[in-house]
């Protein structure tokens, strides 16, 4: 069996985290005045001169009905950076540990490992975009604490293969963080399936895509109990704001909504593909599981920069590992991509 605790820092595990008023006031009151708030209210016509509710229990119990996770078993962060961040904080010891990333992936597991003086150990994707499930197994040693799976992966659109993903989980020795910020756009099930299974898997999804709350940020991470006990033991005691969690719980009121337009967004990837494959400036398009794709260009630099000139803003990835000449281009709405693909056609002509 795997124990969690036997990998946590130990200023973690002795760490007495800071104590709310909301935390330590237990049932209903009507006079509040323990946390020493503005009584007269504030300038909004919310009660936005009030601390929110440190743990958002009533967004979690929300998230649990449609995610088909016990509420005990999700932490809600500023972003899924957030997340990030309190892991390494748990996990890593700075200066003396490591973790395993995936090149190329989300470039804030190595930022993130960079601000916590965490080493960072590169096992770059095989030339088919699929895990090197092999060399990141004879990577680790004794000190690797935390691997991160990008799944569909950010830049390069692709799931892994479950398998694989499995594989690791069984064998890597310290905690498997698998990113699903893509998931929704995806024909692969989500890993939080195998939080029954496993004691070492934090699953990491987000508001910020089909969602389409990218300015909320408003991230999740769904693990076992106990590790989602240490995230809330070392995040600040108000990470997420009161006007993020009203707006997070009508969004999901219209869960409706946001499946037409993950609908939307995967009819017009497939037109997107097809029109960019009769370009002539186009050498290759990448399977997408994602809500972008990643495009190989004759010649990236010029490309961007002739569509930046023009107000049309893509991502150049074409000095990342393994996407040398490439584009990332997000899925935008049927007149964006027009645009989009009107420019490319003048460009070529």
């Amino acid at each position: 069996m795997f124990d969690v605790e036997t990998i946590i820092r130990q200023n973690v595990l002795n760490l007495k985290p800071y104590s709310s008023a909301r935390d330590e006031f237990k049932g209903d009151a009507s006079v509040f005045l323990d946390a020493n708030e503005n009584s007269f209210g504030s300038p909004l016509s919310e009660n936005y001169n009030r601390y929110p509710d440190p743990l958002q229990k009533k967004l979690k119990e929300k998230i649990s009905s449609i995610k088909g996770v016990p509420s005990q078993n999700i932490f809600l962060g500023n972003g899924s950076d957030e997340a990030i961040d309190v892991l390494f904080r748990i996990f890593c010891e700075p200066k003396t540990d490591n973790v395993i990333i995936c090149p190329p992936t989300y470039g804030m597991y190595e930022v993130s490992a960079n601000i916590n003086d965490v080493e960072v150990r590169r096992i770059n994707l095989l030339p088919s975009f699929e895990l090197d499930v092999e060399r990141i197994l004879e990577s680790y040693d004794k000190h690797s604490k935390l691997l991160f799976i990008c799944s569909p992966n950010n830049p390069t659109a692709n799931s892994f293969h479950a398998d694989d993903v499995e594989v690791l989980i069984q064998k890597f020795p310290g905690i498997v963080v698998i990113d699903e910020a893509y998931i929704n756009y995806s024909k692969q099930k989500s890993a939080i399936r195998l939080l029954t299974e496993y004691e070492n898997v934090v699953v990491l999804q987000t508001f910020s895509k089909a969602w389409g709350l990218a300015a909320l940020r408003l991230g999740m991470a769904f693990a076992p109990q106990i590790i989602i006990d240490y995230m809330n033991k070392v995040k600040p005691p108000y990470n997420i704001n009161q006007a993020t969690q009203q707006l997070a719980m009508t969004s999901l009121d219209n869960i409706g909504w946001v499946n037409q337009h993950i609908r939307e967004t995967i009819a017009e990837r497939k037109k997107l593909e097809d029109a960019l494959q009769q370009n002539s400036l186009v050498e290759k398009i990448y399977s997408s599981d994602a809500n972008f794709v990643l495009v190989k260009v004759k010649d990236a630099q010029a490309t961007y920069n002739y569509l930046v000139s023009l107000g049309i803003i893509v991502r150049d990835r074409s000095k990342v590992a393994l996407c040398e000449g490439c584009l990332r281009i997000t899925v935008g709405t049927e007149s964006e991509n027009r645009a989009l693909l009107n420019a490319l056609t003048k460009f070529t002509a």
